[in-house]
C-alpha cells in the first residue's frame, strides 16, 4: 500500500492570505464551497458555523492519514445524501484518545494527501481544526464518560480512550451539525458507543456503520498498517485468518461437520493495493458480498477456540504476534457471550505485531435470524 507521506504535492499561499490546498479547495474564513473542483477546507469554528447548508449534510470523522477505507466511508455519505446533500470530512489527531506511551506524535499527519481522497470522493468540506480550535485554553475539564461498556476490552487495554473518543465525538457533532454521521465497522466497539451516546444523550443525529474495507489478503485498513515491516505485515494477517477460522467452525457446528483447513479470510469488501487511496489513483467500491451475520453459526467455544488457535501459531512466528484480547461479545454491551448463546456475537480481536497494534472484527449470527 502507497504510503501518502511521500506525496510531494503542497499547498500554496496567495498574495491575499488564502491557502489554495491540492484539488483547488480553499483555506480560510469564507464558508462557502470552493468554486474550484475541491472541498472548501475549513479551519475554524465560526468558519464551519457559516458554511452554506443544502440539503442532508453527512459527516465522516477521522484522524487523517486518510486510505480506501476512509474513502469508503466518504464514497457512503455522498451515496446516502444524493448529489445534493453534503459531505463534511473531519480530519483532527484527537489527544484525549492516546494514553500514555501511544503513538500520538508519530501519527501521520498527511493533510494534502487527505485532501485529495476528499476531493476524489466528492466531499464538500473538510474540517480540519487546530488542538487549540476544538479544545480552546487547553484540555476540557468536563468530559464525555464511556460508562461500563468503555471499560471492557479496547477500554482496558488503553484506559480513558473511549472517554476522549467520545468528547471529542460530541463536540464535531454539535460543530458540524450533521442530519447523519457514518463509521467504520472496524472499529465496532467505538461505533457501539457512539450509538449508545446519541441515543442516551438526544443527539439529533443518525449513525450509521460502514464494513471494513480489507486488501485482498485479509489484513483490514488502517492509517496504521504503514507501521508495518515486511515480516511484520505477513504476521498481522493472523488478526483476519484468526476470525476467518471462527467463523468456519461455528458454521460446521451449525452444520454439523467439521470445519475445513486454510479457510480464506472474512469475505467482507476489499480493495487492491495497487490502486491506495492516494493521488491520481481510483478507489475502486467495496464488494457487495454477504454479511458475515447472515450465515448462521453455532457453539461460541468452538468459534473461540479456532481463532485462538490461529494466534496461538502466530505468536511462535518471527516477528511474533502479541495477543491483546480475543473475545466472542454481544454487540449491545461488549460483554462476553455464554456457551448457549443465539442472536448476534462480534468476534474481537486486538494484537501488537512489534510496535504496531491493530484490531479487527467479525459479527456472527448465532442461531437462526428473525
Amino acid at each position: 500500500m502507497t504510503d501518502d507521506r511521500n506525496t510531494t504535492d503542497t499547498a500554496t499561499t496567495t498574495p491575499g492570505g488564502t491557502t489554495t490546498a491540492p484539488g483547488g479547495h480553499t483555506d480560510g474564513d469564507a464558508a462557502t464551497a470552493a468554486t474550484g473542483p475541491g472541498p472548501a477546507l475549513i479551519r475554524t469554528a465560526a468558519a464551519l458555523r457559516a458554511l452554506d447548508r443544502r440539503g442532508e449534510r453527512a459527516v465522516v470523522m477521522t484522524m487523517g492519514a486518510l486510505h480506501a477505507g476512509h474513502a469508503a466511508l466518504i464514497r457512503a455519505a455522498r451515496d446516502r445524501v444524493g448529489p445534493d446533500g453534503q459531505v463534511v470530512v473531519t480530519v483532527f489527531v484527537n489527544p484525549l484518545q492516546f494514553g500514555a506511551g501511544e503513538d500520538l506524535d508519530r501519527y501521520p499527519r498527511t493533510l494534502d494527501a487527505d485532501l485529495l481522497v476528499a476531493a476524489q470522493e466528492r466531499a464538500d468540506a473538510v474540517f480540519a481544526p487546530s488542538a487549540e480550535e476544538v479544545y480552546p485554553g487547553g484540555e476540557p475539564q468536563v468530559r464525555i464518560s464511556a460508562g461500563p461498556m468503555g471499560e471492557r476490552l479496547e477500554g482496558a487495554s488503553r484506559p480513558g480512550h473511549f472517554d476522549g473518543m467520545l468528547t471529542v465525538v460530541a463536540k464535531l457533532l454539535h460543530l458540524t451539525a450533521p442530519d447523519l454521521a457514518l463509521y467504520g465497522e472496524k472499529d465496532a466497539q467505538q461505533l457501539a458507543l457512539i450509538r449508545r451516546m446519541a441515543r442516551d444523550l438526544n443527539f439529533p443525529v443518525r449513525i450509521a456503520g460502514v464494513p471494513t474495507v480489507r486488501e485482498p489478503d485479509g489484513l483490514a485498513l488502517s492509517s496504521r498498517n504503514r507501521y508495518l515491516s515486511g515480516p511484520e505485515r505477513v504476521t498481522a494477517l493472523a488478526l483476519s485468518r484468526a476470525l476467518a477460522a471462527g467463523r468456519e467452525a461455528g458454521t460446521a457446528a451449525a452444520a454439523g461437520t467439521e470445519p475445513a483447513a486454510g479457510k480464506p479470510a472474512p469475505a467482507v469488501a476489499r480493495v487492491s493495493p495497487a490502486t491506495p487511496a492516494t493521488p491520481g489513483a481510483p478507489v475502486p467500491a467495496p464488494a457487495p458480498e454477504p454479511e458475515p451475520s447472515t450465515v448462521p453459526v453455532a457453539d461460541p467455544d468452538a468459534v473461540r477456540a479456532a481463532a485462538r488457535a490461529v494466534l496461538d501459531e502466530a505468536a511462535e512466528r518471527q516477528p511474533p504476534l502479541m495477543t491483546d484480547y480475543l473475545a466472542l461479545v454481544d454487540p449491545s454491551d461488549f460483554t462476553e457471550v455464554p456457551a448457549d448463546h443465539r442472536g448476534e456475537a462480534v468476534l474481537a480481536v486486538a494484537a501488537r505485531v512489534g510496535t504496531t497494534r491493530l484490531i479487527d472484527n467479525i459479527r456472527l449470527q448465532f442461531g437462526a435470524t428473525r
